[in-house]
């Protein structure tokens, strides 16, 4: 007996919407499986020209791509079958959206002659999403038209495009498919341009102030010797540009490190420190803030940069990241050409002023101070453990940090590169969440050919742990590192930290070894206890190659001291007499 074969005009819709993206620039689609999505997983699989990840959890699924996007600024696709696996899909949705990461989401749906009927596997999925899209399309179970290959086109080429925004961020295509689902036959696309070219190509304009608006923004920073760059993540500028600017602005460049601009002699990594000592902190308010991307992750930071400091917020996409409300003045351009327009109006550099050379002579105490306390511990600690990772991945490579306490230890404690464009860093600072980070980090891997490494807390790391799935097919050079202090360590230094219950509703220990979770599904860990050996053992596992963890065990009870000793050690170099 033979088998039901898919209508032609099926496999030719999805073989046709696949050729579109291809011409469209995506290269990677991860495949959660299921029957009704079938037709566009066959397509996807028979195209040749796509890489295709198969992940059986859709949360991973759609983590695994997100993590694509946020490495190659492209859109990598994310399918699945109908019911409740697109919902799985919602959380990566959010952070797509809200850090702005192209992502193309296609839910497969059933034929409306099946919605509202009680059929199986049935579920509204129209608008599943709602608002966090950037664009919704269902375009129903494809029909043999005449001119059906040019609007087929028109869809999957609009739904590319509208991934890149501006502002980027996720598509959700709702295709509904009817049954035969499958056929063995290689279905051909229908025709596209000549040349290969998608068929609606789209330009995107810079944004750009005028002439005029620059120069006079150029002496407004001029006239001002007391001020600061401030860089959180999402500030969309090469290295060189922004530390090209500090240099010639003669101020200090506070960056936190997952806005990649933690680099050069003007970056003052010991910002959060610094601030905790009250005398410093009173003397060196500035006159003026140029803030480029989101605020930074330090509360002590935000706080003293309230809405009294002028602060000129660079904020092309619309997106207001100002959650204090502190911004006093929003500029709608592009970053990178817009500092490149500044460094040109600054010409020559300002000489070194005492304004920046106080902020450098404390940056070098506070340095001396905090490296010196923890070199002299050997006792694993989450701060030196960032600090450390941070350096030892490898020019080039990527380094992912885990929201939560992780992002806060490399904030702190991270040491400026020595050269520029050596680490990109990502953090998914959308929405802050603890979820798909493994898969997040997979999939920047799976965009790069460079090492990757992540940082991840022992929940973080059991939240996704479904996502090391996608590790076997994984030919790159992947190591994570996993702070195990036995649950949500962060909960230590926020009010909850207080409460008798802290254990049961907040930290929540899980009990979960980390090596035995990494050896359940086949993945190489090791368990290191001493802080010296942390930076050697990631150098051994990314020369091992593959995907490889290293778990450092450390005390949660102990943290908040730890780190009171850290900032009394900052504050008494401040103090003493040079």
């Amino acid at each position: 007996m033979t088998a039901d074969l898919c209508p032609p005009v099926t496999a030719e819709f999805a073989a046709t919407v696949v050729d579109e993206w291809v011409r469209g620039g995506v290269t990677d689609a991860v495949v959660a499986p299921g029957s009704r999505s079938a037709p566009l997983a066959l397509a996807l699989a028979r195209n040749g020209r796509i890489r295709v990840h198969v992940v059986v959890d859709e949360r991973s699924a759609a983590f695994l791509a997100l993590g694509i996007g946020r490495e190659s600024r492209r859109p990598a696709v994310v399918c699945c079958t109908s019911g409740t696996a697109g919902a799985h899909f919602h959380p990566a949705v959010m952070e797509a959206d809200l850090a702005g990461v192209p992502l193309l989401v296609c839910t497969a749906n059933r034929p409306p002659e099946l919605l509202d009927t009680g059929a199986g596997q049935t579920v509204e999925q129209h608008h599943l999403f709602g608002g966090a899209v950037r664009w919704f399309a269902a375009p129903g179970p494809p029909i043999d038209l005449p001119d059906a290959g040019a609007v087929w086109r028109a869809v999957a080429a609009r739904a590319v495009a509208e991934t890149l925004g501006p502002p980027a961020g996720p598509v959700h295509l709702d295709l509904a498919f009817r049954e035969p689902l499958v056929t063995d036959a290689h279905a051909e696309p229908r025709p596209g341009r000549t040349n290969g070219a998608p068929w609606t190509a789209t330009s995107r304009a810079q944004r750009r102030l005028a002439d005029d608006d620059i120069a006079a923004l150029a002496r407004r920073l001029r006239r001002v010797e007391r001020g600061i760059v401030v860089a959180g993540w999402g500030a969309d500028v090469e290295p060189e540009t922004a530390t090209g600017l500090a240099s010639r602005l003669g101020w200090p460049l506070l960056a936190d490190p997952v806005s990649g601009l933690r680099v050069g002699p003007h970056a003052i990594s010991t910002y959060d420190a610094l601030l905790r000592v009250a005398p410093f902190a009173t003397a060196h308010r500035p006159d003026l803030v140029l803030r480029l991307g989101a605020p930074l992750t330090s509360k002590v930071a935000t706080a003293w940069l309230d809405p009294n400091v002028p602060q000129i917020l660079v904020d092309p996409d619309a997106r207001w990241l100002d959650p204090h409300r502190a911004a006093s003045d929003r500029v709608g351009a592009d970053a990178e050409p817009l500092l490149r327009a500044l460094l040109d109006a600054f010409e020559p550099a300002r000489v070194e002023s005492s304004w920046l050379a106080s902020w450098r002579a404390a940056e070098r105490a506070a340095r001396t101070a905090i490296d010196t306390c923890l070199d002299g511990d050997d006792t694993a600690f989450d701060a030196r453990v960032a600090r450390d990772v941070y350096e030892v991945v490898p020019d080039g490579g990527a380094l992912l940090v885990a929201s939560s306490l992780p992002v806060r230890e490399l904030e702190w404690f991270a040491r400026p590169r020595a050269r520029e464009h050596s680490v990109r860093v990502h953090a998914n600072r959308g929405a802050n969440g603890i979820d798909g980070l493994v898969s997040t980090t997979l999939g920047i891997a799976a965009a790069r050919t460079g090492p990757t490494v992540a940082l991840l807390g022992d929940l973080a790391w059991l939240h996704d742990s479904n996502g090391l799935l996608a590790a076997r097919d994984l030919d790159r050079a992947v190591t994570f590192v996993v702070l195990d202090n036995g649950g949500g360590g962060i909960f230590h230094f926020l009010p909850a930290g207080g409460l008798a219950e802290r254990e049961q509703l907040f930290t929540t220990p899980a009990g979960v070894d980390p090596v035995a979770l990494a050896a359940a599904y086949g993945i190489d860990a090791r368990r290191v206890e001493r802080a010296a050996a942390v930076a050697p053992a990631v150098e051994a596992a990314l020369a091992a190659g593959g995907v490889r963890v290293v778990v450092v065990p450390t005390d949660r009870e102990t943290t908040v001291a730890r780190h009171d000793r850290l900032w009394q050690a900052v504050a008494e170099a401040l103090t003493s007499p040079s």
